[in-house]
């Protein structure tokens, strides 16, 4: 039911007592005047009085009624006595009604409780409506306040504020608006989750930065959530500026997630598809499955979350489950989002519950029911080096809408990971004065590193640029060569491992990279060739994976 119909509802069937919790003081109290004024909303029409702490009790004209309004128990005695129709605000006057230890809050909770029948049946209508962030009720009062969450504004009132903030700031010349529809829709839905304060601070912003106001400045939007971020202390909002293009290879996850851009927005309801709900990403350390997650949520103009479960396991009681709800509750707050959990499997590997008195397994569930259930498109990456310390629950169809497995790249993809790497570093001609990046040269040092993953292979071409820069001269290609059989790739020290996830993504899980950089690739025949592993290391086995192509 829409908030303002169902307040209105309590309204009139005189409730009592109403905590509303909100940051939004403003908001709420312009909304509850306005229903008070429609006698289509409310019935009888009512005044509207607001109470603070420092100010008491004021009109609807601002007129206070007296100093001696500013003690909460003489506001209360004013609202029972009041003889007209009314509603009555009250302000952050939960710190009144939280505990009874001491005598002047028990009065102040007692003339709560007396008042409650005079208000029920009296000649004239009347509320009172307790307005703060949080909660915290005596028990004395719980069966008599009814609690309700004032959502964040959504698109419409979002999309409202923007057009009134343009056409205010356009009529006096100040700014020049160059969005479209399409870039107000995004510029919104980026806004999600901010509150009516903070999204016109965003957009101020933007404006004032260069005179207008355009689709580039969807940065400055998703800049504001970061407040939003650091203030949990659980969830951690990643800076990206890596593009697509700085992966190498992995052609088949990044079509994946091409096609599915811009899905959480109105054009994609005419095709009844729901916003997608995450992929978790295997495989052999060092080939790029944390890469992936920044280069994403970058081309997806989204805020990139990441969430260290190891935040989460607090040692109060109660609190790891708390922690966890809270970085969901924040997660959902700032949608459209991406959710980065790297290394799942090491915070959820202990889910029995033994030695923690149940606690991993709460949460673990928690997480899980959120997974399936979720509605914010709230988009979830996870990674994932050992697959086999996950629990078989959380790999079902429902929770992810796929599971891809990255192992070592293939010929093609270590050729674009050396193009990339190399292409980095040549910015300065006294390093690279001499040196071309020839088509041969990547074949023959593509050749020397089978069985390198994407870090082994970026760790080499820095290793090269070392030496040289250690001898004041350009770099050559006897300095990679040299670097490659200094390395000691993964390939050999973790052998049975790599062979172990290759076996389990067989038939498990869609392979990253794309079919045809795959054909004709034989991990074992050229292990052998390479000077970098041990003659006797024959690998056989073909790249896990189904190759499906998206």
């Amino acid at each position: 039911m829409d908030f303002t119909v169902n307040l209105c509802n309590l309204f009139r069937a005189r409730f009592p007592y109403i905590a509303i919790n909100t940051y939004e003081e403003s908001r709420i109290v312009e909304l509850i005047t306005d229903c008070a004024a429609d006698p289509k909303l409310i019935k009888t029409v009512r005044r509207v009085f607001t109470w603070s702490q420092t100010e008491g009790i004021l009109d609807d004209k601002k007129q206070s009624q007296g100093p001696e309004t500013k003690q909460p128990l003489r506001a209360l005695e004013f609202a029972h006595k009041f003889p007209g129709a009314a509603l009555f605000i009250f302000k952050d006057f939960h710190l009144n009604m939280a505990c009874t230890t001491r005598p002047n809050e028990y009065d102040v909770i007692r003339k709560l409780r007396d008042m409650i029948t005079d208000i029920k049946n009296g000649d004239n209508p009347k509320n009172l409506v307790f307005v703060s962030p949080s909660l915290n009720l005596a028990e004395e009062l719980q069966k008599d306040v009814t609690v309700l969450e004032f959502n964040l504004p959504g698109q419409t009132e979002l999309l409202s504020l923007l057009d009134e903030i343009i056409e205010l700031n356009s009529v006096s010349g100040k700014v020049k608006s160059k969005l479209t529809e399409g870039d107000k829709e995004k510029l919104v839905k980026a806004a999600l989750g901010l509150t009516l304060f903070e999204a016109e601070n965003a957009f101020a912003r933007a404006m004032v930065k260069n005179g207008e106001i355009s689709i580039n400045d969807l940065k400055l939007v998703i800049e504001e959530k970061k407040q939003i971020i650091k203030k949990t202390g659980i969830l951690e909002f990643v800076d990206s500026d890596i593009n697509m293009s700085d992966v190498g290879g992995l052609e088949n996850i990044k079509k994946w997630l091409a096609k599915r851009k811009n899905s959480w927005l109105d054009c994609a309801k005419k095709y009844s598809l729901p916003a997608p709900k995450g992929i978790l990403i295997t495989g052999v350390p060092g080939c790029g499955k944390s890469l992936i997650a920044k280069a994403m949520a970058s081309v997806w103009e989204l805020p990139l979350l990441r969430l260290d479960l190891g935040r989460i396991f607090s040692g109060i009681v109660g609190s790891s489950e708390q922690n966890m709800r809270r970085a969901i509750s924040t997660a959902e707050a700032v949608a459209p989002s991406v959710l980065w959990i790297d290394e799942i499997e090491k915070g959820f590997a202990n889910v029995s519950g033994q030695g923690d008195s149940g606690v991993s397994s709460r949460i673990f569930g928690t997480f899980l029911t959120w997974m399936q259930d979720k509605t914010d498109p709230v988009f979830i990456i996870a990674t994932a080096n050992n697959i086999h310390q996950l629990p078989p629950e959380m790999m079902r169809k429902g929770r992810f809408d796929e599971i891809f497995f990255v192992d070592l790249p293939t010929k093609t993809e270590r050729s674009v990971i050396f193009r990339l790497h190399i292409k980095k570093r040549m910015k300065s001609e006294e390093a690279t004065k001499g040196f071309k990046m020839t088509d041969e040269l990547i074949e023959r040092l593509v050749k020397l590193t089978e069985g390198f993953v994407g870090s082994e292979i970026e760790a080499v071409v820095v290793a090269a640029f070392f030496e040289a820069f250690f001898e004041q001269r350009p770099v050559t290609e006897n300095d990679f060569i040299k670097s490659i059989k200094n390395t000691v790739p993964l390939v050999t020290t973790q052998r049975e491992q790599i062979q172990a996830l290759r076996d389990w993504a067989n038939s498990r899980a869609v392979s990253a990279s794309a079919e045809e950089d795959m054909k004709g690739y034989e991990v074992g025949e050229t292990l052998k060739e390479s000077e970098t592993v041990k003659k006797e290391d024959e690998m056989s086995k073909k790249r896990g994976g189904r190759p499906l192509d998206f």
